[in-house]
């Protein structure tokens, strides 16, 4: 069985708004390992966002224990997470959150110039990961010149530059035609089967056969099983 590396016990999430509870995600317990590309799917406003910013220490539960690496994380610091993303975690978005003046190369060295690495390396490993991707014959170009798809490549190729033992993907299809989705799903693929956890949230049915674990959110609820009328409805 893989190596584990995120691990939530009985999380929720509740937002108080004037009187009102709003239970954002209820009571979970779930594990994520290495070596596989789980998506989370629901509705919009289901939750899945939500489980998706505690997985990557963006927001704290309200209640429950979050473990990563089997180390518990639910008291630590703002800062001490903030350095434990930088480091251990790699986020793509819809929109790929490119800096539009600056080019492809040098917008995936960002991540290793916040982790205080020289310009040199930065560029020489930035370039790496551009290669692996298959763009390193773009690593000039401004993002305005790049097609969806080499956006997304980009915005990929920034969050592995640090070699993060986990990438957390929203929506990262959902800006692209079905041939550069498939590609980026397939990349997604071998990048879990490099032993990385991949978990992705969206919206698209279809691509449920990239993945090897499917889980779904409705309501702030948790689950392994629905129906896809419950989902469309």
């Amino acid at each position: 069985m893989s190596e584990e590396i995120i691990r939530l016990e009985a999380v929720e999430k509740v937002y108080q708004v004037a009187d009102t509870s709003i239970h954002a995600l209820r009571p979970t317990n779930i594990a994520f390992r290495k070596g596989e590309l789980t998506l989370i799917m629901g509705p919009s406003g289901s939750g899945k966002t939500t489980l998706l910013s505690i997985l990557g220490f963006v927001i704290y539960p309200t209640a429950g224990k979050v473990f990563y690496g089997g180390k518990m994380l639910t008291n630590l610091r703002e800062n001490q997470l903030a350095d434990l993303r930088l480091h251990e975690i790699g986020f793509v978005f819809q929109q790929f959150n490119l800096i539009e003046p600056l080019t492809a190369l040098e917008n995936v060295m960002q991540p290793l110039l916040l982790q205080g690495k020289d310009s040199k390396s930065a560029r020489e490993a930035a370039g790496k990961a551009l290669q692996e991707l298959g763009l390193m014959d773009r690593a000039k170009s401004l993002p305005k010149k790049l097609s969806g798809g080499q956006k997304q490549r980009v915005a990929i190729a920034r969050a592995l530059v640090t070699n993060p033992a986990v990438l957390l993907c929203d929506e990262p299809t959902a800006s692209l035609d079905a041939k550069s989705a498939a590609m980026i799903m397939e990349e997604l693929k071998l990048l879990a089967k490099s032993g990385k956890a991949v978990i992705v949230v969206t919206h698209d049915l279809r691509l449920r056969k990239f993945a090897d674990r499917t889980i779904y959110v409705e309501e702030g609820l948790v689950s392994n099983t629905i129906t896809d009328e419950a989902y469309y409805k």
